[in-house]
């Protein structure tokens, strides 16, 4: 069985023809140089495959051309990039993918939100690391 997120991959990229960064810029106009620094720069997303394998999606063409639209109206990159950052749709995350996991001892976990244990790390660590301390064999006052 499929998850959302493969799905979304699915239908956002693999349906949609594939080009060569030869045939991105011939349609767009921009250099293999170009579209390597809007990459590195986090303005286009990465092909798919690495090297001379990575291939690109209509996807991307269509990034490309906005960006070209942008910058024609006059825009600089930096704010380009902000309005890109603005445009995006995030993908669905599954459940399990926004907890962290900590075993204290045989049988017994807690779970924490990533974006709580993101924000209260060291209070988390500190929590995570008195609770097996108290359930560590000997470590209570009343067993």
């Amino acid at each position: 069985m499929l998850d959302i997120v493969t799905v979304n991959c699915y239908y956002l990229h693999m349906e949609g023809k594939k080009y060569t960064i030869s045939e991105l810029c011939d349609l767009t106009g921009f250099s293999r140089r170009t579209i390597r620094y809007y990459i590195q720069e986090g303005l286009l997303d990465p092909p798919a495959g690495r090297g001379r394998g990575g291939f690109y999606f209509d996807s991307h063409l269509k990034q490309l051309r906005k960006i070209r639209a942008l910058q024609d109206k006059g825009l600089k990159l930096a704010a380009i990039q902000e309005l890109l950052k603005k445009d995006e749709k995030p993908l669905p995350v599954s459940p399990r993918e926004l907890w962290i996991r900590y075993p204290i001892t045989e049988g017994v976990e807690i779970h924490i939100n990533r974006r709580l244990e993101e924000e209260m790390g060291r209070k988390i660590a500190e929590a995570v690391r008195v609770l097996k301390s108290i359930l560590e064999p000997g470590g209570g006052e009343n067993e």
